[in-house]
């Protein structure tokens, strides 16, 4: 039995514990903040979009940025900053927008997206997960403004199977209460529907296991200490990590921590290519009388997410590339109020809405980074940008596989180092 240190409290990291600990392995998990779950995973968009999982890099996606960043209530914000993690993030994303590169990395997360889908239904019977993760999988439908982007769009599901497309009728039809989208300036063209997608709270979700995993017998946390360094031999190889809290030793270390896993790799000579895309999100409260959206909808063009979440509404959006910035800015926050006050005016108590603002570690291409770092001792599990929920259920099999000396259970190509 190894003993393994995993450095991430978020969903990446607890999955990975959960997945070592179930080949055998003792595991003691280190978590910077006092709760588990208080990053990326705190109040995310809580889709598992197995089939839905397109790259962020595409083709087209430069022009429209430019127009995005003219529009005060777009979904992308840039603020340059004189910071080369930046500049070549940006560099790489760009290599990234292009048509073949982008059905490559789609194919690759689709094959994730379906053993991630597999790998949570046993995780879920396994740790016996309750009522308190509020899973439905009431299926996905990405709604289209746009006859033209509709069009194109449908033209390519045609006969795919996994995906639908439904006219503006059909799409009511299937969600109600997308009928309020008629009543403020929004239009609706038709939209593209996935029957088994699922919604859950990724924040209960991440505390329900944690529970689960602090019943184990060779399972350990550290909540609340800050991990600055590794432990290395002479040879350059990690053996454990230095915390505020005390030297930790091991035989394996993994990365599971988020956008911080870029800083710490660097302490051993590792470069990640790791950028924060910051994310908004509101919790409103469904009261008697409110139509909220039973589907999980995303609003294509304004790249906006709702699901519904037991008796609350997340309303998930933007992509701001401002660096580190965690802050909640009003001006954002007051855009994504307008805009989801205009589609579903009438779904959920606004004006008692929670906000919220995470960053999300995203590689160039949007496919996260598993397996061997270069160093002995040190294995990644990081970069899964919005898709984080999604993944890890995957990604934590996949490396635990690795750890344990055994084949990856799908191909690393374009999702290792």
């Amino acid at each position: 039995m190894k003993h393994c240190v995993v450095i991430g409290g978020g969903v990446v990291g607890l999955t990975t514990a959960w997945a070592l600990l179930e080949r055998g392995h003792g595991v003691t998990l280190i978590e910077r903040d006092g709760e588990v779950a208080q990053g990326a995973s705190r109040a995310n968009g809580g889709q598992l979009s197995y089939r839905y999982v397109s790259p962020l890099a595409d083709a087209g996606v430069p022009l429209k940025a430019l127009r995005w960043l003219l529009d005060p209530d777009g979904p992308l914000r840039f603020k340059p900053e004189a910071s080369w993690a930046q500049w070549s993030w940006l560099i790489a994303f760009l290599r990234n927008c292009r048509g073949p590169v982008n059905r490559l990395t789609t194919e690759r997360l689709l094959a994730l997206g379906a053993y991630s889908q597999a790998s949570f239904a046993r995780l879920r019977t396994e740790a016996q997960l309750g009522d308190s993760i509020a899973l439905r999988t009431p299926g996905k439908l990405v709604v289209y403004r746009k006859p033209a982007e509709f069009a194109r769009v449908a033209a390519r599901v045609k006969g795919s199977g996994a995906e639908q497309a439904l006219s503006h009728d059909e799409c009511v039809a299937l969600e109600p209460a997308l009928a309020q989208f008629e009543e403020g300036e929004a239009t609706l063209a038709g939209g593209i529907f996935t029957a088994g997608e699922a919604v859950a709270d990724c924040h209960a979700f991440c505390t329900e296991l944690h529970a689960r995993l602090r019943q184990r017998e060779h399972f350990r946390a550290q909540v609340g200490a800050r991990v600055y360094g590794f432990l290395t031999s002479t040879r350059g190889a990690v053996f454990g990590v230095q915390t505020d809290a005390g030297d930790v030793t091991a035989d394996t270390v993994i990365l599971a921590a988020g956008l911080h896993s870029r800083a710490l790799a660097a302490t051993v000579g590792v470069e990640l290519p790791l950028y924060p895309l910051k994310g908004y999100s509101l919790t409103a409260p469904i009261h008697t009388g409110h139509r909220p959206p039973e589907v999980s909808v995303t609003d294509f063009e304004k790249k906006i997410l709702y699901a519904r979440i037991g008796q609350e509404l997340r309303i998930a959006a933007m992509v701001d590339l401002v660096g580190d910035d965690l802050s909640l800015d009003s001006g954002r926050l007051a855009s994504l109020q307008r805009s989801v006050r205009a589609a579903f005016p009438h779904a959920a108590d606004y004006d008692r809405a929670t906000p919220w603002a995470g960053l999300r570690p995203a590689t160039p291409s949007g496919a996260p980074i598993l397996g061997a770092s270069g160093v002995p001792g040190l294995w990644l599990n990081v970069g899964h940008g919005a898709l984080g929920f999604t993944f890890s259920f995957a990604t934590a099999n996949i490396v635990a596989e690795l750890v344990s000396g055994r084949a990856s259970p799908l191909p690393l190509q374009g999702l290792s180092l």
